[in-house]
């Protein structure tokens, strides 16, 4: 996923965003029936019976209570434990502590720290349980408690904008239910609402995990007045915004509001955030990539984020989803720590889209396109950068920089990203430029006549409160053939045939329709050399072997193009494949390499990845020399820092699978193009 940013934050922590919501429970506030909680339920009695009567005893609608659980946990009780997100039962009441920050990793020097703990929003818990009259453990562990709890809050909230009386009709509830998301923005908070209605809208009925089943009926004829969320008084989070004038074309509405560059220890100069001072492109060190992402966040949320310098990550612009405004947020000579692989991304300017690589094109609004594009199309042409997939990446495109690395990396924007729309909106379309049965093909399949199913599998217990709705819940979440960027890929020319398997996510076995396996996902815009080709098929060199995929003149999902490619020199078996461009030892000085207790950053091949003979695979450009630039103290005061060490040995970048990866030049030869 998804799948946040170059270090995605613990779930516990995600709250942090929505600080601290504007309506907590007080000395104004309406209590409901809050004298004595009721005899414990018998042991026959059921969810669904709790359900019943905590929503006759507080007057809430029971299909909003029970709509307003399903989108929270759907109904799941988890024994009494809690959440990732410090959540507890089937209303999701919250409760966090400074055992689970520390636990988390959070120190108290994080700007968040203390306000958590303050936060209505991480102790609902305690909340409801000052409405119930009873201990907030009755509220965490006892499911019967818990709902009656959550219903408590929702008739609180509702009463709490409604001058102390209680909605007349369903839709009246609809604001209550947008305040229980505990978010501090409108967007987020209507969104919650939004998809509670939907589930009142559709329905639904499942067996928990611990048996219980549980039917909610459709309601009809909702109309909910989605302005009534104004009702709430939620404030906007978003950090200052500064007077400098952003790097921007005059097309764009762009504003800055600096990303943190803050020294957060005094006795350690090392330990700063969030990103490396530079001078690109000037020297070495020049702007060869522009990486998208999708922020797994809020715009607001995304924003608060990069400017605690705890975090650990940044990027140079921020997209906003509902009207393509950009937010610059670090100059774009200065390295933004972006996609946890430093040879490229100290060569790359990162661009953040606010969407959720798990919910595939539902927030790339067409706004969120074309700012994001006029944004591109300016920095290729202000730092030459090709307008091709070689340089127009995707985070998914860049590969692990280590062994354990290559499975870990993000993979966003995801499935659901238009390539072939997107590169329409550059003026550089992916098209044919090579007669057909070309050697070499490019990804097209057409985004909207191409559905592919795909699932998503998140634990069961790692709700994450922000952004409220935008969850997964089981495994695996199915998308049902939505509209792709991708063709699956096939180890024979046969679609009952196993989907390909890269050796670092399926060690053993097939390849998944996961959408975070993108081991079998040949993405829109990359190219290909051909290995083979049968009636409806073709076969691409793919990670070190064929891989088939369906491409018929009735339904083609490639087209033939012309690109220069490598192959292994004459009489190498295999060469060894890299995902990093780091230079030879020798580059290091001796006091540098003193200074650093050691070499540092050693050029190390991938040992599942290699290029074996007979082998052929799209050169993504000229060759170039290895680098790897070091920033090391916040006041530049290292020996050699903020120096951009440049090696003698030469690689090529190439289209290795899904990802780019690197070959010694001096182990290939280059086939020109055409």
């Amino acid at each position: 996923m998804h799948h946040p940013l170059r270090h995605r934050r613990t779930p516990a922590l995600a709250a942090a965003f929505t600080l601290l919501a504007g309506l907590s429970v007080g000395a104004g506030t309406v209590v409901a029936h809050a004298a004595v909680p009721p005899e414990p339920a018998a042991p026959a009695a059921t969810r669904q019976a709790e359900f019943t009567a905590a929503a006759h005893e507080f007057g809430v609608p029971l299909p909003v209570l029970e709509a307003v659980s399903y989108y929270e946990t759907r109904w799941e009780a988890h024994a009494g434990q809690e959440n990732a997100e410090a959540g507890y039962g089937p209303m999701n009441l919250t409760d966090l502590t400074t055992a689970e920050l520390d636990a988390d990793g959070l120190t108290t020097q994080s700007t968040r720290y203390a306000p958590l703990l303050t936060a209505p929003a991480e102790h609902t818990a305690p909340a409801a349980a000052q409405l119930l009259g009873v201990d907030a453990a009755a509220v965490r562990g006892d499911e019967a408690q818990n709902i009656r709890g959550g219903a408590a809050l929702l008739a609180s909230y509702a009463k709490g904008y409604g001058h102390g009386r209680l909605p007349h009709s369903t839709d009246g509830w609809y604001a209550a239910a947008a305040r229980y998301s505990q978010s501090t923005e409108n967007k987020v908070a209507q969104a919650f609402a939004d998809g509670v209605w939907d589930t009142l809208r559709t329905g639904a009925s499942r067996t928990t995990q611990d048996g219980q089943q549980i039917t909610l009926a459709p309601t009809a004829r909702l109309h909910p007045d989605r302005a009534d969320v104004r009702k709430l008084g939620l404030k906007d989070v978003t950090p200052p915004r500064s007077s400098a004038k952003p790097e921007c074309p005059k097309s764009l509405d762009c504003d800055m509001i600096p990303g943190a560059y803050t020294l957060l220890d005094p006795s350690n100069l090392a330990d700063y955030g969030s990103h490396d001072l530079a001078d690109r492109p000037n020297g070495s060190l020049d702007i060869r990539y522009i990486t998208l992402h999708t922020t797994d966040e809020t715009y607001d949320g995304t924003l608060d984020l990069f400017n605690d310098p705890t975090y650990a990550a940044g990027a140079h612009y921020v997209v906003r989803s509902e009207d393509g405004h950009v937010t610059q947020m670090i100059p774009t000579k200065d390295i933004a720590w972006d996609s946890a692989n430093r040879s490229f991304y100290q060569h790359s300017i990162g661009i953040e889209q606010e969407a959720w690589a798990t919910h595939g094109g539902a927030w790339f609004s067409e706004d969120l396109y074309r700012s994001t594009a006029q944004l591109v199309k300016y920095l290729a042409a202000k730092y030459d950068i090709p307008l091709d997939r070689a340089h127009i990446l995707g985070h998914d495109n860049v590969p692990g920089s280590s062994e354990s690395g290559v499975a870990t990396q993000h993979w966003d924007p995801g499935p659901g990203w238009d390539w072939e729309h997107f590169f329409d909106l550059l003026g550089a379309p992916i098209r044919a430029t090579a007669p057909q049965g070309s050697d070499v093909v490019a990804i097209r399949p057409g985004y909207a006549r191409n559905p592919q199913t795909t699932t998503y599998c998140d634990d069961v217990q790692g709700y994450k409160r922000f952004p409220g709705p935008y969850r997964s819940f089981d495994c695996p979440v199915t998308s049902a053939d939505a509209p792709a960027n991708f063709v699956p890929l096939y180890t024979a020319p046969s679609t009952s045939a196993p989907l390909v398997a890269d050796p670092y996510l399926h060690p053993t076995g097939a390849g998944t329709d996961a959408m975070n396996d993108w081991g079998d996902k040949a993405p829109a815009g990359e190219e290909y050399v051909v290995a083979d080709r049968q009636p409806g098929w073709t076969a691409i060199w793919w990670g070190g072997r064929e891989a088939w995929l369906q491409d018929s003149p009735q339904h083609p999902t490639t087209v033939p193009v012309t690109a220069a490619r490598i192959v292994p020199k004459a009489g190498k078996a295999s060469v060894p494949v890299y995902t990093t461009a780091y230079p030879e030892a020798s580059v290091y000085p001796a006091d540098f390499v003193a200074f650093e207790g050691g070499t540092p950053r050693a050029q190390l091949a991938r040992a599942k990845y290699t290029v074996a003979a007979g082998q052929s695979y799209v050169a993504g450009g000229p060759a170039v020399n290895t680098d790897s630039y070091f920033a090391i103290y916040y006041d530049g005061s290292a020996p050699y820092d903020q120096h951009d060490f440049v090696g003698q040995t030469k690689v090529y970048e190439i289209v290795y699978n899904h990802r780019m990866a690197f070959v010694n030049a001096a182990d290939v030869d280059v086939v020109p193009a055409g």
